[in-house]
């Protein structure tokens, strides 16, 4: 996929309007997460060096297109000065007078923060008015939000048509990672889904039976495919609603080549909490009087050893409860093969997703893999094959 980098502009000069993600957690009016806003800060400094001004556009929150007061992104400035060790402008609106006079106001070096674009109906509406308002405050376009890539609005996806435009450095990351894991990957490729419910990734699964060699699927799901094949799996979640489609699933996967993996033993317990006594057994032996909540240590070698004859790995979901030990043991011991490869130079690991995230932070393996994505909505989107309106902007409008 083709598409701009900030290099590829000139921006002396310019007033930048720049898409960022500042959705980010509060208490009180206070930020209390700033990762999103400090992951900002290289497309800043970027437009910065080039001789631009940025002139910063976010959402924040769901205010239905009206303002509302609690989510101003005004409480945002604080920790945006202090993530980029300057001072922040604020505007009161995103268009029309107040914002054309802040924007006019700039100086090189200058940062100025429009007000929530989600406050104005014509924002989540992608009206072409409200896109064109927008567009009359700046000379050209950076988007550096794919977590917003997957929504169709007017500052994700309008602007890239009327200015011209390129990916942020976060964003560039983050294609880059992508097309590297599914685009254009080194081959064999493996992916990882876990997670409690087929329900929810069915058009993933669908996609990647075609994309990738191997497909290890963990959790719940897990328990499913599992019973699909006639198992029992005792009081575990499964969907046993689902085990038609799991049966699809299996067979396109034989027609398209591509080996999936179950698990072949498990960790079972009686009950779900902290140090619950468990054991391991096969996986086509779960007693009736329990549940499975964990791959076991078979199974966890047998990754292993489709990790070590792979290049490149997709990974979303958990193998099992990872929130609760003992119930973490698959996940982390996977997560761990999978980084040191990764380290050794053998593998590219791309995650993403929340519990995904959790998962490896828990692990302690977050820092390792090639790229995590925290864009959530968009990640899964994207997995699933599915075009991303911000994203297809950006690939159309390049000049």
């Amino acid at each position: 996929m083709k598409f701009n980098r900030i290099e590829d502009l000139d921006l002396d000069g310019k007033a930048v309007l720049t898409r960022v993600d500042l959705n980010v957690p509060t208490e009180n009016g206070k930020v209390t997460d700033t990762t999103r806003i400090e992951k900002i800060v290289p497309t800043i400094k970027a437009i910065q060096e080039a001789g631009g001004k940025p002139v910063l556009l976010a959402h924040f929150d769901r205010p239905k297109g009206k303002r509302v007061d609690s989510m101003s992104l005004k409480q945002v400035v604080p920790a945006l000065e202090a993530a980029l060790g300057q001072k922040v402008e604020f505007a009161d609106e995103a268009i029309g007078g107040p914002a054309k006079r802040a924007v006019a106001a700039m100086q090189p070096g200058d940062v100025l923060l429009l007000e929530n674009t989600r406050f104005y109906p014509g924002e989540e509406g992608n009206d072409p008015t409200f896109a064109a308002s927008l567009a009359a405050l700046g000379e050209a376009y950076i988007n550096d939000a794919f977590s917003a890539a997957h929504r169709a609005h007017a500052s994700t996806e309008g602007l890239a048509r009327l200015l011209p435009s390129a990916a942020g450095k976060l964003m560039e990351a983050e294609l880059d990672a992508l097309n590297a894991a599914l685009g254009e990957p080194e081959r064999p490729v493996v992916a990882v889904v876990g997670g409690a419910k087929v329900s929810t990734k069915l058009d993933l699964l669908s996609n990647l039976i075609e994309k990738v060699d191997h497909l290890v699927i963990g959790g719940g799901m897990a328990n499913t495919f599992l019973v699909a094949k006639g198992i029992e799996v005792g009081k575990s979640l499964a969907e046993r609603d689902m085990a038609d489609t799991a049966r699809e699933i299996m067979a396109k996967a034989e027609e398209t080549g591509c080996k999936i993996h179950l698990p072949v033993d498990v960790v079972v317990a009686r009950e779900f909490k902290e140090g619950a006594a468990s054991e391991v057994v096969a996986a086509d032996a779960c007693p009736a009087d329990a549940m499975i909540l964990d791959a076991g240590p078979d199974t966890v070698e047998a990754i292993r050893g489709v990790f070590d004859a792979s290049k490149t790995l997709i990974w979303n979901g958990p193998l099992g409860a990872f929130e609760i030990p003992p119930f973490d043991a698959a996940t982390n011991a996977a997560a761990q093969e999978a980084a040191k490869l990764t380290r050794e130079g053998t593998l590219v690991s791309v995650a993403g997703g929340g519990d995904t995230v959790a998962a490896l932070n828990k692990a302690g393996v977050a820092d390792d893999f090639t790229f995590i994505s925290t864009a959530g909505g968009a990640f899964l989107e994207w997995m699933e094959g599915k075009d991303l309106p911000g994203v297809a902007a950006l690939a159309d409008g390049r000049q």
